[in-house]
């Protein structure tokens, strides 16, 4: 029985006061950190493994169905406007394409040859790194993709929320997060998705300081696309270089980044 198919601890949701049924959702919730605290240890050798591939100029691939997929796309998606990469570094990829983002594709996550055909589009490379994303453990798309990437000796990981799952047994470097019975009976998209999302803040944001896309504890190489940001930038140059609001400015609209604004100004 997977811990993730599990019945819930809770019963008659449809009879449960609103009250209820938020702090039934609450109460399950506040044990998902507590699982990724037990999964560490593995998340750090996936993240030790992953920065040695991408020192040597590999990407990062995510593979998904469903929620999983989605939640890898997101990811991927906010790694060039935080860390000022380019969009081919770290990649998500979803079982039935692109469409699947927003409206599930039926047995798209049945085919176990398609995310080998889906990750080729990308020509991909011994110095890359994929990792399988899949709450059960047992989703055909991301299997084959992980086997198949292996087989040819590139790094594989994956994150599950299963014990000894299928995908676990399939990769290099396991994470599993058994967060137990859903509040909603099955709906992986809720406690096993907070799970997946945990551990995908800390592989991303971990990568990126060893990849030296951060300094002090400052995004000084996010992209400036709107005010908002725009405003946090001109902070971060006057927090760094101790110049007034004003200089600051004019710092980052001359050289268009918060890294070279305070760069150009230590070396004053």
């Amino acid at each position: 029985m997977l811990t993730t198919e599990s019945s819930s601890h809770y019963n008659n949701l449809e009879k449960m006061s609103i009250k209820a049924i938020l702090e039934g959702i609450n109460n399950e919730d506040n044990t998902v950190p507590q699982a990724v605290a037990k999964a560490l240890p593995q998340i750090e050798k996936l993240v030790t493994a992953t920065v040695a591939q991408m020192k040597k100029g590999g990407r990062l691939f995510y593979i998904g169905a469903g929620t999983s997929g989605r939640l890898g796309i997101l990811d991927a998606s906010e790694c060039p406007p935080t860390f000022g990469v380019g969009f081919d570094l770290v990649i998500g990829l979803i079982a039935g394409g692109d469409t699947a983002i927003r409206k599930a594709v039926e047995f798209a996550e049945d085919d176990k040859a398609q995310a080998t055909k889906d990750l080729d589009a990308y020509n991909i490379n011994g110095h890359d790194v994929v990792i399988g994303i899949a709450a059960s453990g047992t989703t055909p798309y991301v299997i084959g993709g992980v086997q198949q990437m292996r087989a040819r000796g590139i790094l594989t990981g994956c994150i599950t929320c299963n014990l000894h799952s299928p995908l676990a047994a399939a990769v290099e470097y396991p994470v599993e997060v058994p967060v137990g019975a859903e509040f909603l009976t099955g709906s992986t998209r809720m406690k096993a998705g907070t799970a997946q999302k945990l551990v995908l803040n800390m592989i991303s944001t971990t990568v990126m300081i060893q990849l030296g896309r951060v300094k002090g504890n400052k995004m000084v190489d996010m992209q400036l696309s709107n005010h908002k940001l725009i405003d946090r930038g001109i902070r971060m140059v006057m927090s760094e270089t101790g110049v007034d609001q004003d200089r600051a400015k004019q710092l980052l609209e001359k050289h268009g980044s918060i890294r070279a604004a305070i760069e150009s100004r230590m070396h004053e």
